[in-house]
């Protein structure tokens, strides 16, 4: 089938790629559209409203018990009740509920009392073991030597990280959103306290924030990526299928103004992708972002060479998109959660790193809901690319220019003819199933038909006669008889 020559490109305007609330910094699906900051702005809010909500109804239901018992009280002539006596369980009722609704609110309420019933996580195998012992050693040996440049402020925020950890220790009974509201919690607290108290420059405090997520995810890595009390891995799954029954998409379908033809092209193709699928390998969020950066700027080069001029963004999206899907990145949707979950929330507000992980997101949201109108196709061709029953061929006439390498030329042709060929093996495949059910079915019934004869007309088999005597059997004188008569010779 030949592609249309027109088509409507993948467009996403620069100003949905940033906060809905309008402050400047970049949004993020996995945050209804808003930046960390309005995000947790916003979640505080809902969150004190649903909390003042509750402390009315637990008021109201109060005061309706309260009333209730002072009226079954006095219908029943209970006056010998003494005033302490009510006030004393009126205070005990009181305490009894607030301390419940505490309880179901906080978060830190629950840590000393679960404290000793924290389950054993699995153990891993030792030489996993032994290979994040190392690398966490190692973090923790260039972290303390990061710090002892800033002296007194290094001891304070290394007390301090100690304690978040600490404190994480006891928090992994916890969902992982109040895990990682408590370590985005953290990441604030101590960027506030370094430059108002410590009086830190802003690049220096940039500089240390990234030396305390490195340290401290180097450290929570195990139990909070992709843990088993999210759907974290089903997503994963979900998207790698969606992925792999994309496979037949084309360059050409998605706009991508990129040649392959072209060797250098092609590298940065390959990079791109290689670089994609090293995300999975980092343990730190900020060097899963790194990745994704390098793989962006790929990318762009990728777009240069071929157009021979800068790189837009309109053309961006569509190359990072057709890279995902020529990749398939292994546990796409647990690293993006992680990111968002964990990550310096400054790196995903601003700069490169939180535009090209804004435009990832936006990459893997298509590919959800990529459809026969996204690639401009017909809602029976793209049913047929989906099912395998067939994929979309070159065209001669407009898939090659003159100057196109004899080689690659080559290789299309012969993969169109290993298409045919697969098509008539399935053909043949179909034909050959179908010739065995028939001789299934003629054997079964030349069975039936004989069993129907044999039980109309049963075989039967008679006894065999008696053996007939000799002629001469019933003379018992036989032996008296003359001798058999001679011949004899006359002389004439």
């Amino acid at each position: 089938m030949s592609l249309k020559s027109e088509r409507r490109g993948i467009h996403v305007d620069q100003s949905e790629l940033l906060c809905k609330k309008g402050c400047g910094y970049y949004g993020n699906s996995a945050w209804q559209g808003f930046c960390s900051k309005c995000w947790r702005e916003e979640y505080h809010k809902a969150r004190q409203k649903q909390i003042q909500e509750d402390w009315e109804l637990a008021e109201r239901l109060q005061r309706e018990e309260e009333e209730a018992f002072a009226s079954s009280q006095s219908s029943q002539g209970a006056q010998s009740l003494t005033f302490s006596k009510f006030e004393e369980k009126k205070t005990n009722e009181k305490t009894r509920k607030v301390t419940t609704v505490k309880k179901f609110f906080s978060a830190s309420s629950r840590v000393g009392s679960k404290k000793a019933e924290i389950p054993e996580a699995k153990a891993p195998s030792p030489s996993i073991n032994r290979q994040t012992s190392i690398e966490t050693d190692r973090v923790s040996k260039e972290f303390i030597e990061f710090l002892k440049t800033y002296h007194k402020t290094g001891q304070e925020i290394y007390k301090q990280t100690k304690l978040f950890l600490e404190a994480m220790h006891y928090k992994r009974e916890l969902s992982i959103e109040e895990q990682s509201e408590f370590t985005q919690d953290f990441y604030q607290n101590v960027a506030e306290r370094m430059q108002t108290r410590g009086k830190v420059p802003p690049e220096r405090v940039e500089k240390i924030m990234d030396q305390i997520e490195k340290y401290i995810m180097t450290r929570l890595y195990k139990h909070v990526f992709c843990p088993e009390t999210t759907d974290d891995e089903k997503k994963d799954l979900a998207i790698q299928k969606r992925i792999r029954a994309l496979h037949w998409v084309t360059p050409q379908m998605l706009c991508v103004p990129v040649n392959e033809e072209i060797p250098e092209v092609s590298d940065m193709v390959v990079k791109a992708i290689t670089d994609i699928i090293e995300m999975d390998s980092k343990r730190v969020p900020r060097d899963k972002l790194a990745c994704i950066t390098k793989c962006s700027k790929h990318i762009f080069n990728a777009i240069r060479i071929t157009k021979n001029e800068p790189a837009s963004a309109d053309d961006f999206l569509p190359t990072l998109i057709y890279i995902v899907l020529k990749g398939n990145p292994p546990r796409l949707q647990s690293n993006i959660q992680y990111i968002t979950r964990f990550c310096n929330p400054s790196r995903l507000m601003t700069g490169e790193d939180g535009y090209y992980f804004t435009n990832l997101c936006c990459a893997v949201a298509f590919i959800e809901k990529l459809d026969a109108q996204s690639l401009n196709l017909s809602q029976e061709d793209f049913d047929r690319y989906m099912s395998g029953q067939t994929s979309p061929r070159k065209q001669e006439s407009e898939a090659w220019s003159p100057d196109a390498c004899l080689g690659v030329k080559q290789m299309y042709k012969n993969l169109d003819l290993l298409s045919q060929l697969n098509e008539r093996q399935e053909r043949i495949m179909s034909e050959a199933k179908k010739l065995e059910k028939d001789l299934i079915d003629w054997t079964d019934g030349i069975t039936k038909e004989v069993q129907d004869i044999v039980e109309k007309y049963p075989l039967e088999i008679k006894p065999p006669n008696q053996p007939l005597a000799a002629i001469d059997s019933e003379n018992v004188e036989n032996d008296k008889l003359p001798p058999p008569l001679q011949p004899q010779v006359y002389a004439g």
